[in-house]
């Protein structure tokens, strides 16, 4: 990046999906979602994404919208990954027989069941590996040391722990590893439009594929701060009603009613310091999580940096004006995919005219 053309914060983000990428833009309220089908072809869609501050003030507040966030991107990220599968028009696994009876019980269409269903597993797995572990493990930690510092210190490093630990054994998936590739591919998308530059694979190359505002940079700060509110926490405790050292099920039950604290709390660090410049103060501070992102993205192809730039330039149009984005080899996602239904711009312009 050149001194000449510095990079500007501009809140658009995204994330991989399966075989594509999505984007979102806050100022355009709009969402976009490309893949590349099997044959080569790019397929894109754009939908509004109205920001639920928008309709409720008080989501918008400080703490309380990185909680918000937080619910809202598990969500998100659910729909987003089930609808690239979609956009890729390849068959879909098919509904357990749980799932099916569920849905029928419900009276709900079997695609939302089966999308709850994974939200609801994909909470209890978080649960487990970053709550309940790290718990027994700070008990344990416990019977070794009366300093309420150390146990929390040393429950943050079995939590990190934790989590290289998983991303390291998801990233030996070859399906994984593909993810990875289109998130640097997002990363260096979203860094070539912050510094202001033609939003083209030669451009986005250049661009380094760990930034700051990643999600998981966000997470390694949630692992962090839940280790100074813990020990804040654990103080307290001890003031007010005197329990020295809290047994599992305590330390389990206050390390589920803090969450939403050090969620929020995160979050407008994640925020503060992307605004914050590039001082060695800050730099510091973003180490640890950008070095994390090693092993979360991988150098992405030109025909990554592709997909990754078709969805950034729809979402930056916004729903009523990406289909004027198209460029070449980029075609409309009109959900018919089974009829070879997806359209170029210029395609449906000429059978009009």
């Amino acid at each position: 990046m050149s001194k000449n053309n510095p990079v500007k914060y501009k809140d658009i983000g995204g994330q991989a999906v399966m075989e594509g990428v999505m984007m979102q833009s806050p100022a355009n309220e709009s969402m976009a979602i490309a893949v590349r089908r099997p044959d080569g072809r790019i397929v894109v869609t754009c939908e509004k994404n109205e920001p639920l501050a928008k309709k409720h003030k008080w989501m918008g507040l400080p703490i309380i919208r990185g909680c918000v966030n937080m619910v809202v991107m598990l969500k998100m990220g659910m729909q987003t990954l089930d609808k690239s599968t979609q956009m890729l028009g390849v068959l879909e696994e098919e509904p357990t027989k749980f799932e099916k009876w569920l849905a029928e019980k419900l009276g709900a269409n079997i695609d939302k069941v089966v999308m709850a269903v994974a939200m609801v597993l994909a909470v209890i797995l978080s649960l487990f590996l970053f709550v309940f572990l790290p718990s027994g493990a700070a008990t344990l930690i416990g019977h070794l040391t009366d300093s309420r510092l150390l146990i929390n210190l040393m429950a943050g490093v079995v939590r990190i722990a934790i989590l290289v630990a998983y991303i390291w054994a998801v990233a030996l998936m070859p399906d994984i590893k593909r993810v990875f590739m289109y998130h640097g591919a997002e990363h260096k998308t979203v860094y070539c439009n912050e510094a202001g530059e033609e939003l083209t694979p030669e451009n986005a190359r250049r661009f380094s594929r760990l930034h700051p505002r990643c999600g998981t940079a966000f997470l390694f700060l949630v692992m962090i701060i839940s280790i100074l509110i813990g020990s804040v926490a654990d103080e307290l405790i001890y003031m007010i009603f005197g329990i020295e050292k809290l047994s599992f099920l305590l330390r389990f039950g206050r390390s589920l009613l803090i969450l939403p604290v050090v969620t929020g709390v995160s979050y407008e660090v994640l925020k503060g310091l992307a605004h914050a410049g590039d001082n060695i103060i800050v730099r510091a501070l973003r180490w640890p999580g950008l070095m994390l992102q090693h092993l979360t993205t991988r150098e992405p192809d030109d025909g990554m940096l592709e997909v990754a730039i078709a969805s950034m330039k729809a979402a930056k149009a916004g729903p009523e004006h990406y289909a004027d984005e198209l460029g070449e080899n980029v075609f409309l996602y009109t959900g018919e995919e089974e009829n070879g239904k997806e359209e170029r711009k210029e395609e449906k312009d000429g059978a009009q005219a």
